[in-house]
């Protein structure tokens, strides 16, 4: 899964359990249930999106150390 995507599903997630929180805030057990089985499957999903995130992160860093040891080189007298 893409960041991008999992960050999609993250925000469905959160947005489906509002709605839901609401219902159960009015009595609806049935609600209940879906916001407890949605919340196993956001901790999941927010799993994914840490591993994902630190990979981006640690992509990041390294293509800019890269780039910045290409500059160093270049301005060096040789």
């Amino acid at each position: 899964m893409a960041l991008k995507d999992t960050i999609h599903t993250l925000k469905e997630l959160m947005c489906t359990m509002g709605d839901d929180l609401e219902k159960v805030s009015r009595g609806n057990k049935a609600a209940g249930q879906r916001v407890r089985t949605h919340s196993i499957k956001f901790a999941k999903v927010a799993k994914i999106f840490r591993k994902e995130s630190v990979s981006s992160i640690k992509k990041e860093e390294s293509k800019n150390n890269k780039k910045f040891i290409r500059t160093l080189k270049r301005m060096s007298p040789n």
